[in-house]
């Protein structure tokens, strides 16, 4: 059969999305997000400030669907530590946390949320309404164990995910300094866990 094309302008749609989110991210390399207005990421992608709120809706549309842009590339870097990682529960973990946090601390929006000044209330989008993130890195954490361990029950990888996502983003909230220990503490606290998991599917 022929290779399924996307049609044109769904195509330029999503490079417009790309442009702009790729703009925004370049402006938080030089200033914080509160400094940021919409006409500058509108001039820096080479669009008028009304194409960007026709594709967003409104600077609150914007910056969520940069957080969620935001997290798949963070968890890109996560799902490569996973396949990387060293054979044993506790490597895998600590790889997998380790990324994460020296990822998330050179992020140009983590910063900003994590430094306090957030009157958007970006870390409210993460954490107490943030379903679609959590959602998000879940599944695909998931996934990415389920990848790595796959004679796990669904039901065992779905819940280490899940804990994972959350300790990650308690952690990324409140930094500690040394990103290596704090991963590996958390490596020690949940691999017993995954290493009865993969027992019982063993024993299954």
């Amino acid at each position: 059969m022929p290779p399924v094309r996307t049609p044109y302008q769904a195509a330029a749609r999503q490079q417009l999305r790309a442009t702009l989110l790729e703009a925004a991210r370049e402006l938080l390399r030089e200033r914080r997000w509160t400094d940021i207005t919409m006409a500058q990421i509108a001039a820096a992608s080479g669009v008028s400030r009304q194409t960007l709120y026709n594709e967003f809706g409104s600077r609150s549309g914007f910056v969520q669907t940069y957080l969620l842009y935001d997290a798949n590339r963070i968890l890109t870097v996560v799902e490569e530590a996973i396949q990387g990682a060293g054979e044993s529960p506790a490597e895998t973990i600590e790889e997998a946390f380790r990324a994460f946090l020296e990822t998330i601390a050179e992020d140009p929006l983590a910063v900003t949320i994590l430094s306090g000044d957030d009157p958007d209330g970006l870390l409210t989008l993460v954490t107490t309404r943030g379903g679609p993130v959590l959602q998000i890195a879940a599944t695909r954490l998931g996934d990415a164990i389920s990848a790595r361990w796959p004679t796990a029950r669904t039901d065992d990888v779905q819940l280490l995910a899940e804990h994972l996502v959350r300790l990650a983003i308690s952690h990324a909230a409140l930094p500690d300094d040394d990103a290596a220990a704090t991963a590996k503490a958390i490596a020690q606290l949940l691999s017993p866990f995954a290493e009865i998991a993969l027992l019982r599917a063993k024993l299954d």
